[in-house]
């Protein structure tokens, strides 16, 4: 069965429900208010009999005058003496020999009982009379109840009439506003066998109802999953065709070098060139291992409270080696900071962006350096006063296998373009974050911040 079915069985059935308990409700409270007349009516009968009564010597009721009870309310009387015989009956019901109630006719308080004589329905009341302490017989009212039946009957073909018109109605009213509720359900099914059949996830799937009601907002979570889906594809087929583009130029070295020695025999050069080739790849490799670890969120972390500064200068130290003559790296500030941190990691991050400036900055150019606290955050500056990064390329820059070709352009000592990214992984992971700002001409900044130790 289908949602629209369920749902529609389900609106109509809780409908029908409702109706059908508010009928019962009012079909007992009809009743209930019908009967109630009437026993008022056989009471205040019984009461005007004997208040025109009066009991003989001997103890018998003698009845002073019986108004005419057929044709103002249809009641009908009896009155059995102490001994159970008949002594006196309405008019109507003189051929009726028999007591009108048997069952309650010694009782010893009034009561009400529904009785059938004859196939007519009776009210019947029985009142016990006494005088003083000595019964003298029993009075017995009755009315017919054929006109409190067949208002009940046509109350209760009315509301269950009622029930099942509203039933009906509410059915088809649903089934189609359903349809329309979903209908937004249905495009979203089509759209996706379409992604599916034709692998186009640039298709969203269009709404023009309220973004705010539950179909909106699932429709909303369902295109930011296709975006999602179709950024990581795109993402994907970036990074083969990076992988591939990346590879094939030192496999090409390899390969050549191998068939000039296979050709002329080793020579050093040829070796040499191979080796170089291969460390290339080996790092290639350990960085795409370690960016996949990052983002799976398996990135092995060892945090333990660590100096930061002291972690700085020890970089510092090494860097200004490699620095050499050509650029001028300088420590600017440095504030004493603790941080819970993987040591290796934080270092792998340091030398990054360190030595990145120093490759990127021109000869005589400087690196500046600097550690102090910002807030809840330890605040780790590396600035160059290298060409910058273009403003079109400084979006991407944290991008795997992204290099700037204008300002950073590919020689035999760059990197692959994941260097970037693996340092941006490695700080989220420790909770912060990384920025990165530049100006053309003017050099490149790096900010990294990192939560204090509390």
């Amino acid at each position: 069965m289908s949602l629209r079915a369920r749902l529609t069985l389900l609106y109509a059935s809780l409908l029908g429900g409702i109706l059908l308990l508010f009928g019962v409700l009012v079909y007992v409270l009809v009743s209930a208010l019908l009967l109630d007349q009437v026993d008022r009516t056989l009471t205040q009968t019984a009461r005007n009999i004997l208040q025109n009564s009066r009991v003989g010597a001997v103890g018998e009721l003698n009845v002073l005058s019986l108004p005419s009870l057929e044709l103002s309310a249809s009641v009908y009387i009896q009155y059995w003496d102490s001994a159970g015989k008949l002594q006196m009956a309405s008019p109507g019901i003189r051929g009726i020999t028999q007591p009108l109630d048997a069952l309650d006719l010694t009782s010893i308080k009034p009561v009400f009982r529904d009785i059938y004589i004859q196939n007519a329905h009776l009210r019947v009341l029985t009142v016990p009379l006494v005088a003083g302490a000595r019964p003298v017989g029993t009075l017995q009212a009755a009315t017919n109840l054929g006109l409190v039946d067949s208002i009940r009957g046509s109350l209760l073909t009315i509301l269950l009439s009622l029930t099942v018109a509203s039933m009906a109605i509410a059915a088809a009213a649903s089934w189609l506003s359903i349809e329309q509720a979903l209908a937004p359900l249905q495009t979203a099914t089509e759209t996706a066998e379409q992604i599916t059949r034709a692998d186009d996830l640039s298709r969203r799937i269009p709404y023009h109802g309220a973004a705010e009601d539950e179909i909106g907002s699932l429709l909303q979570a369902f295109n930011r999953t296709l975006e999602r889906l179709e950024n990581l594809f795109t993402s994907q087929q970036r990074f083969l065709a990076d992988v591939s583009h990346e590879l094939r130029t030192p496999l090409t070295v390899i390969k050549g070098n191998a068939d000039l020695i296979r050709k002329f025999g080793p020579d050093e050069e040829s070796l040499a060139s191979i080796k170089e080739e291969a460390d290339r790849l080996t790092r290639m490799v350990g960085d795409l291992l370690l960016l996949a670890q990052a983002e799976s969120g398996a990135l092995p972390l060892t945090l333990r409270s660590l100096a930061l500064d002291e972690l700085v200068t020890d970089v510092f130290q090494q860097m200004r080696v490699l620095a050499g003559e050509k650029v001028r790296l300088k420590l600017t500030e440095i504030d004493m900071i603790l941080v819970q941190g993987d040591k290796d990691r934080l270092k792998q991050v340091l030398i990054n962006l360190i030595s990145n400036a120093i490759q990127y900055t021109p000869p005589g150019g400087n690196v500046y350096v600097s550690l102090a606290k910002a807030g809840a955050f330890a605040r780790l500056i590396v600035r160059d006063t290298g060409p910058g990064i273009p403003a079109a390329d400084l979006p991407h820059i944290f991008d795997r296998f992204y290099r700037g070709e204008k300002s950073r352009t590919r020689s035999k000592g760059s990197g692959f373009g994941l260097g970037l990214s693996i340092a941006s992984f490695i700080v989220q992971a420790h909770g912060g974050r990384i920025e990165a700002s530049a100006q053309e001409g003017a050099g490149t900044t790096f900010a990294v911040y990192l939560p204090l130790e509390e």
